[in-house]
């Protein structure tokens, strides 16, 4: 087989965060294969084929990119972000599993900048001590179980980073989330609103949680909540690595 997948990560959005090793192999492709807006991304060129797809069929586009991979094709798989964070990683190893000789299958992940850790950076250091990152969204999971590991890492004093926080058929979640934040971390503890960082549309508001609202959030905001010990400096806000 002369074929091979790469995951790769296209960073949360300016086109200056894709990794050289991404663009590299999007150079070598055949084929690219994605949800719509991120293989909207990558320019059409001559020798390549661009399959975007809707967001609900993760495990049938990576079958699809194992199948042309069989067939001797160079195979992308796109994510924004980085692709083992809650993206297409981890859907191209479940569909790997279904075939007999996994191992026959020339498989590389590329790992990109995740909007978590764009968003971090232009924060300042919110996420220098111990922290985790939940995603919000019930599509794969129950709401009981967002709220009990939410709840869960806020009892443990974890920094956290929330992906997908707010959708239009979902508004009273992130409602919910609010209200267990502030039960167990207090209404002064900080919480940052990071929308489409990196990109023209970025706008950046940190308040605390008694002053947070759940529309200050959408589908493209990274919500970053801090310590006990998570505090500002000048217009910069960190979580200092040392835990009393």
């Amino acid at each position: 087989m002369t074929g091979w997948v790469a995951i790769a990560g296209l960073g949360p959005g300016d086109e200056a965060l894709v990794t050289p090793e991404v663009r590299a192999a999007l150079d070598a492709a055949t084929d690219v294969i994605g949800y719509i807006p991120y293989v909207a991304r990558i320019a059409p060129r001559p020798g390549l084929a661009l399959h975007p797809t809707d967001n609900r069929v993760e495990l049938e586009r990576a079958t699809h990119a194992l199948d042309l991979a069989a067939a001797g094709h160079r195979v992308v798989v796109v994510s924004s972000g980085d692709p083992g964070v809650f993206a297409m990683a981890a859907a191209v190893f479940e569909a790997l599993e279904k075939w007999p000789d996994p191992d026959a299958h020339d498989i590389r992940v590329l790992p990109g900048i995740t909007a978590m850790l764009a968003a971090a950076a232009r924060l300042g250091a919110p996420l220098g001590h111990d922290f985790c990152a939940i995603n919000l969204s019930d599509n794969l999971k129950p709401w009981a179980l967002v709220e009990r590991r939410l709840r869960l890492a806020a009892q443990a004093g974890f920094a956290m980073a929330f992906y997908n926080p707010r959708s239009r058929n979902r508004p009273h979640q992130f409602s919910r989330a609010l209200d267990i934040l502030r039960e167990e971390c207090g209404p002064e503890c900080l919480i940052s609103f990071a929308r489409a960082v990196s990109t023209p549309d970025e706008a950046l508001k940190t308040v605390t949680l008694a002053e947070a609202e759940p529309d200050m959030a959408d589908m493209r905001t990274v919500v970053i909540v801090g310590t006990a010990a998570t505090r500002r400096v000048g217009r910069y806000l960190y979580t200092p690595r040392s835990s009393g």
